[in-house]
Order: structure tokens, then sequence, then C-alpha cells
């Protein structure tokens, strides 16, 4: 796995090449508990990810414990990646808030006003 983060001010970006399962989780964790202080969005860029298991839901979705809280958002999405987004916010939707991660996906239940 590749890990690259780049900061600019409050905004972190962290970029990886490869799988995200539970050997990779470790050293994507460590990443982020490695950023800045003053870091409070957090965008992780995933379009060189094709696979990610339940170890991705963990690290997109737990908080972290240590450090400043801060918005996750996901860009990037591939096939899989995203497949295995829908199911779990289909299967708990208050858990896996897919509105918060991803901020173009409208609440659930809006609709959208008649033409």
């Amino acid at each position: 796995m590749n890990i690259t983060t780049t900061i600019d001010g409050t905004f972190a970006r962290i970029s990886l090449c490869g799988e995200i399962d539970f050997d990779t989780l470790p050293p994507l964790c460590a990443t982020v508990d490695a950023l800045p202080p003053q870091v409070t969005d957090l965008q992780w860029d995933l379009s060189r990810t094709s696979f990610m298991d339940v170890a991705g839901l963990r690290l997109l979705f737990t908080p972290t414990t240590s450090g400043p809280e801060r918005r996750a958002t996901v860009t990037g999405l591939r096939a899989q990646p995203l497949s295995l987004l829908l199911m779990a916010a289909d299967l708990d939707p208050t858990v896996f808030d897919l509105c918060r991660l991803l901020p173009d996906v409208p609440p659930a239940g809006l609709r959208t006003a008649a033409p």
C-alpha cells in the first residue's frame, strides 16, 4: 500500500493506492493519528483503491479517540468500495451515514420537486 498525505491549512487529503483490509488498517489509522491538530477536514481519495472490506467501514465511520474531531469525506470511489458503503448504509443508515461521508448525497427521504 502506498499512502500520500497532502496538508493545506486545516484540510488534509489522504490518497492511497491499494486495498483497505485489516492488514492495511493500522498504517492508515497511524496516518490519521499523525495529522497535525489544526486539520479539521479530512478527505480520503480512494480513486486508486479497488477493494475495501469491513476494515474500510471501521476506518471511515469510527471517530478517532485521540486528537481533534475531524469531518471526513470520501472522493474517487470505485465500484466495489461504493457497493460496500451502499450495502452498509442500507443495513443501518444511522451508523453508516453516507450524507456525512459523501457530501453530494441527498438525505434519505428527500424528494425532488415536481417540474
